[in-house]
């Protein structure tokens, strides 16, 4: 099995080797944060769980649609909040802390990098700590948004839901219905979307050409905890590769960038990042 102590010293020795000389960019995906109670989108086949999310267009195009989004994340909200970092996350603030990576760059929505002791997280896909006004364009943070919603939907309060990815929930449709949308602190309007990038909408330039420079300064790429199905970080692996530098993934399952990947690691990052920090301190 990944998971014995022989594999695991085998996957160590690997990593060791690869990563010794090198400074390596880390890319991280939501498999890192799952053993932090974070739900993560796909299973070991790639294959995405449950209910498509909502697309960008879908949530920009109708007030019902926002007030379903906002309904399901006020419940999902408390549990991604509470959310800590775990061995995995520390390990990797130890490695950039000790300069034996040389980067961090996240899928992940939850900020646990940051919480962890990493700097200079490039978000990929944004944050759910910070909610934009797609009027006034001014961001609030997510806890000021949270109690508004939880003021003006009192009904909602004690509902049980079942969580979903990047702060959603399960929640019956029934309970929406009265769901009172958030306004914005600052100019009144109803457009509040979380800082976040939607299924559907691109990655800012800014945080792209980041990523971009980023793969140009390392020496290879380790990819923790994700199957690369978002094209934001296939397009970072391809990119490493076509540089003839090395790509090397710990993920528990198929991603879509295999046939790019100088070696594969299928092992707990959780159980296998603690120990590359040791190895290389």
């Amino acid at each position: 099995m990944p998971g014995t102590q022989e594999h695991l010293e085998d996957h160590l020795d690997t990593l060791y080797r690869a990563m010794a000389e090198r400074r390596f960019l880390v890319l991280t995906g939501a498999g890192i944060s799952t053993s932090s109670g974070i739900p993560d989108y796909r299973d070991s086949e790639g294959v995405r769980r449950g209910k498509a999310p909502m697309m960008y267009q879908e949530f920009l195009a109708t007030p019902q649609a926002r007030r379903r989004y906002w309904a399901r994340a006020m419940l999902g909200w408390p549990r991604v909040r509470i959310a800590q970092p775990n061995q995995a996350h520390r390990a990797l603030a130890t490695l950039q802390q000790r300069e034996r990576i040389n980067g961090l760059i996240t899928q992940n929505v939850d900020t646990l990098h940051d919480q962890a002791g990493s700097q200079g997280v490039i978000e990929l896909h944004g944050s759910l700590h910070r909610v934009l006004c797609l009027d006034c364009l001014r961001r609030s943070e997510r806890d000021v948004i949270q109690r508004l919603m939880e003021d003006e939907n009192p009904y909602l309060a004690g509902v049980d839901a079942v969580q979903a990815p990047d702060g959603d929930t399960l929640l019956d449709p029934a309970f929406e219905e009265r769901f009172q949308t958030p306004h914005c602190p600052y100019c009144n309007g109803q457009r509040l979307k979380p800082d976040v990038v939607f299924f559907g909408e691109n990655v800012a330039q800014a945080t792209a050409a980041n990523a971009m420079a980023a793969v140009e300064q390392a020496e290879g790429l380790l990819v923790v905890g994700s199957s690369l199905m978002a094209y934001s970080a296939f397009r970072l692996c391809k990119a490493m590769v076509e540089q003839g530098k090395p790509v090397i993934a710990i993920n528990l399952g198929k991603t879509r960038g295999d046939e790019l990947l100088q070696v594969k690691i299928e092992a707990s990052c959780e159980q296998l990042l603690p120990l590359l920090a040791e190895r290389l301190n």
